[in-house]
């Protein structure tokens, strides 16, 4: 039997939401409420054509901000019902999100709302994980393997990691359109989006994680003295490119960022690798799959001292009542 949430629920539900991280923090989702459902929607004006100029991306952001919804609502005491792509006139209509009552509301279903408000984005090196191979254990009991397949990558594949995101900054070094792209939405905030100066690295700090994206320099504390970036990389890869594909691989990513912020460990989402063909062929070939690899996550034991949030948009920019 459905059970209909009351609106400050909601709210505060959407709000958590959208603490998801998206990229360079467009956040490409908006959320409609008719009284019963809740209604998940892209928003194509807030995507990047230069960067994601096919939307995946745009698709595993809102799958994201899913997946952080239904940890919020599962820790106001509701569970959802998910019926994703549910109008084939309106592919932006991405799902409709039902609920119900649940038997009970435990710690862990807290704790990973929770985690929502802590998680960051740290461009940061970082040490290796402390205790991985037990997380790992718990981690993959936290999703479906139907949803997305996750794939640890040894320390082997680092110098090829670092190729390909060499590769990818080469290939785009001259590309007028993403350069003038990242530098608007990286370095200062337009409208409560994009990533601000103080969540940027410096250029030293920067060169000390060979597999991040190469974004302009900016002014994050300096992480302890962990030398070059040794954090576990994990690579998220679904069966195809469909947008049900890309959904539930957000879905999951959602799951193992939380799952993560969690255990203690700094995460950062890594994109790059997989926007141009060719490095995202190096990703597939050292994943040992016949699978399209969609995001990286660097995991790993961060700086002590904390990252600042970054802003998001106001409540009444994601979120309307009415009838998608």
């Amino acid at each position: 039997m459905t059970t209909v949430p009351t609106g400050t629920v909601v709210e505060k539900a959407v709000l958590l939401a959208g603490r998801a991280p998206s990229l360079h923090n467009s956040q490409p989702w908006r959320w409609i409420f008719d009284g019963v459902a809740l209604h998940l929607l892209a928003v194509p004006g807030r995507m990047l054509p230069a960067t994601d100029s096919s939307g995946r991306q745009m698709i595993i952001s809102c799958g994201i901000a899913l997946g952080h919804l239904n940890a919020a609502m599962a820790a106001a005491g509701l569970r959802p019902s998910i019926a994703r792509f549910p109008n084939p006139n309106r592919r932006d209509h991405l799902a409709t999100v039902r609920f119900h009552s649940a038997r009970v509301v435990s710690d862990a279903d807290r704790d990973r709302a929770d985690a929502i408000v802590r998680r960051r984005t740290d461009r940061r090196p970082f040490a290796a994980p402390a205790d991985w191979d037990s997380f790992e254990t718990v981690l993959r009991s936290t999703f479906s393997p139907d949803d997305a397949t996750v794939d640890v990558l040894s320390d082997d594949c680092r110098p090829a990691l670092a190729h390909a995101a060499e590769l990818s900054a080469a290939l785009r070094r001259y590309d007028s359109s993403y350069q003038a792209e990242l530098q608007w939405w990286t370095g200062h905030v337009v409208a409560s989006t994009g990533v601000p100066r103080q969540a940027l690295v410096t250029q030293q700090e920067r060169s000390r994680v060979p597999i991040g994206r190469r974004l302009p320099a900016g002014d994050a504390a300096a992480a302890a003295d962990f030398g070059t970036d040794k954090s576990t990389v994990l690579v998220l890869s679904t069966d195809t490119d469909a947008p049900g594909d890309l959904l539930r691989c957000g879905e999951v990513l959602s799951t193992v960022l939380l799952e993560c912020t969690l255990a203690g460990y700094a995460t950062c989402p890594l994109t790059h690798l997989t926007e141009i063909p060719r490095s995202r062929s190096i990703v597939r070939d050292l994943t040992g799959r016949n699978l399209m690899p969609q995001v990286l996550v660097r995991v790993g034991t961060g700086p002590e001292s904390a990252t600042e949030p970054t802003p998001r948009l106001p409540l009444s920019d994601i979120l309307e009542m009415g009838t998608p």
